[in-house]
This record gives C-alpha cells, structure tokens and sequence, in this order.
C-alpha cells in the first residue's frame, strides 16, 4: 500500500445563533461573531482507504509534507514520522507549527493503519483498555456570570452524566482575586456534591508561591488536581507546588516531542502528564511520552478533545482520564444546537455514559467523515 495523496478540505458553516466570545486565560469577553470553519486532514492511498483527522494547516500539508510522504508505505508510520522531523523541512528547528502538522498527518495515517487492520487504532496502539473515564471541562469566566451561575453550570454538567468536572481559577489579570476564586470553588463543590470529582485549571496563571496560597486554601474541598498552577517552563516551580500537597498536579498541554516532555518528567514536576495528540506529534509520539511517564509513575490525561484523546488514553497502562468540551450556556464557542452541522460534519462511533467513554470498535480511530455534510460545506479552491 503507498500514499498517493495528502489534502486538506475546509469546511465553513453558518453562524450560530449567540455570539462567539474571545477567550484568554480562562476569561470569555463578547465580540463580534466571525464564520466558523473547520479544517480537516486527509491521507489517501492505492488502496482506497482514506485515513482522517480533524485539523490541519493546508499550506503546509499540501506543500512539503505532501512532497515528503507520497510514495511512502502508511504502515511505516515510525519511518514516515522521523523523515518529517528530520529531513531539511524541519530547519531551522522542528518546533512549534511544524509539529503540530505532524500531529495532524500522523494521526491521519494512524486511521489508515487501523482501516487497514479492520482494527480500532486504540489496539494497535497498546489497547489497554476499552473504556475510560472522561470528564467536561468547563468553568470559564464571563461577563455577568455569578457564583450560582458557575454551580449551576458544573451542576448540569453532572446531570449530563459526568462524574468529573473542571473549572478556571487565577485570572487575576482580569481583577479576579484569589479570594474569588476560593469562594468559586467553594460554590462549586457544594452544587455538585462531595462524589464528584473537581478539579481547577489556572492555565499558568501564579507563581509558585501563589498558587501553594491557593492550593493550600481550597484544599478542604477535596480538589482532584490542579492543572497548570504556574507557567509551563517553569518545572522547579511546578515541584514546589507538588511538594506542597496531596492534590495531583497537572501539567504539560504546551509540551511537543519525547525531547520537549523529557525534562517535563524527569524532574517530577507533575502527577499528571496532559501532553495533547494536536500538538505533541501525534499518536506515534504520544506513545513514547506516555511509556516515558509511565515510567516515572506519572499519569497520563490529554489536553483536548475526546475523540483523539481517547485513543490515546484508552492505548496506555497509566492513561488516567480523557478530557472532553460538552456543550452548555456557558460555552459558547461550541454549538449548542446538537444538529448543527458542525456537530454532523465527523460523526463519531464512540459513546459517552455515566462518566465513561466506551472506545468503537470499528477500524481505525472510531469516527468517519459525512460526506452529505461535507458536500454541502466544504469550500472549494
């Protein structure tokens, strides 16, 4: 089986019926809607299978990433991802963007393997296990939005049937002080419970002496972890808020490549690895810093959505739980309408019940493009 091509489709939908909001370090502000687009990543080969993943930067992909790998056996997925990082397309360092296009293409190929197989991917990757836990990350800040507001959000979360929750804290950047902070957190367990898990994301909001202030004060609510408490460079830090409790310490969303998340692991700055498949390399380097983790007794949760992040964790022996953006009020930048196209375009085997995601067993990475939808949206060149 060879590759013959490499493309990227981009799909425009209409716009939703509420405004899209700007969000930064964990504050949504209003402002204009813009159109909604969705790119997606396709490797085609001689066989006819296609192999899919959403995302993609199209410049690149269909330039030299499409020069580098037409030819190539899919199933050569470690030859095939070193010839992208190493060739002269990595100059003058593969960091950043060009690992994120990688990720896309990588995974892509993954779908193919699995296609290939008439395997899930998720077993060819290890296949651990067949359902994981998963959780709805939510909890943003928002004009007007009050502490009830925040609880009863986190509340519905729960009666969608999550047993596990997240919310921001630290945007003291944008006047909220600790002290808020505390209260929303206290708002927040008393809504949903003392059986549910809660846990805080300050997106490398404090110092490491703050965010121990911090910790060490919302401790009594019984937090699962807390998700990047200083910034993401700074490891000794990220240690000292470790030391400081027994809550888990999550971190590591911005990390790329085995290299990028080595010093992440070796120094114990972190009870939980959140290495993200997007942004990491994809599925073949995910592996290797999730097998690293595990070596050093660090769990393993990716950053991002659930479709990809449950292969990856479902792959692994320390993957711990699977992140997911379920819609709500208070998320605006997700469509709530579940028919909306958008919602349609990839239609996803995989099903989510009382806190788990059970893994489809269908080939390849468990979703499938609707070419109906995709007909009517897709922008043509």
């Amino acid at each position: 089986m060879k590759i013959t091509d490499v493309k990227v489709r981009i799909f425009r939908f209409p716009p939703l019926k509420f405004k899209i909001h700007e969000q930064y370090n964990g504050i949504i502000r209003s402002s204009p809607w813009v159109q909604r687009t969705l790119n997606v990543t396709e490797v085609a080969t001689d066989e006819g299978i296609v192999g899919v993943c959403p995302g993609g930067d199209k410049e690149k992909i269909e330039g030299r990433i499409r020069r580098a790998i037409i030819g190539e056996d899919p199933l050569a997925v470690e030859r095939i991802w070193q010839k992208l990082y190493m060739g002269d397309y990595r100059k003058p360092v593969a960091k950043g963007d060009w690992i994120t296009t990688i990720s896309h293409v990588d995974m892509a190929i993954w779908d193919i393997v699995g296609k290939a197989s008439k395997q899930p991917t998720y077993k060819l990757l290890g296949g651990y296990a067949d359902r994981v836990p998963i959780y709805a990350a939510g909890g943003y800040y928002f004009e007007g939005k009050s502490e009830q507001d925040l609880a009863d959000e986190l509340k519905g979360f729960v009666e969608q049937g999550y047993d596990a929750v997240k919310m921001k804290v630290g945007a003291w950047r944008f006047g909220v002080s600790m002290e808020t902070d505390v209260k929303r957190v206290k708002a927040a367990r008393e809504a949903i419970g003392s059986n549910i898990k809660l846990m805080v994301d300050a997106n490398n909001a404090w110092t490491a002496k703050e965010a121990i202030k911090f910790i060490k004060t919302v401790e009594r609510y019984e937090l699962y972890w807390f998700e990047e408490p200083v910034e993401p460079d700074d490891f000794e830090g990220s240690a000292e808020v470790k030391a400081a409790t027994s809550i888990l310490v999550a971190s590591g969303e911005n990390e790329a490549t085995r290299w990028g998340s080595r010093d992440l692991i070796e120094s114990r700055a972190v009870d939980v690895i959140q290495v993200d498949p997007g942004i990491c390399g994809g599925f073949t380097e995910i592996r290797k810093i999730s097998a690293m983790a595990s070596a050093h007794h660090i769990w393993f949760a990716p950053h991002g959505g659930h479709i990809l992040g449950a292969t990856a964790v479902a792959a692994a022996p320390n993957g711990l739980i699977v992140e997911s953006y379920p819609t709500s009020k208070w998320r605006p930048e997700s469509p709530i309408d579940p028919n909306h196209p958008e919602i349609k375009l990839l239609e996803e085997s995989n099903t989510i019940k009382k806190g788990w995601i059970t893994l489809s067993q269908k080939p390849g990475l468990g979703y499938y493009l609707n070419e109906d939808v995709a007909k009517k949206y897709e922008v043509k060149d």
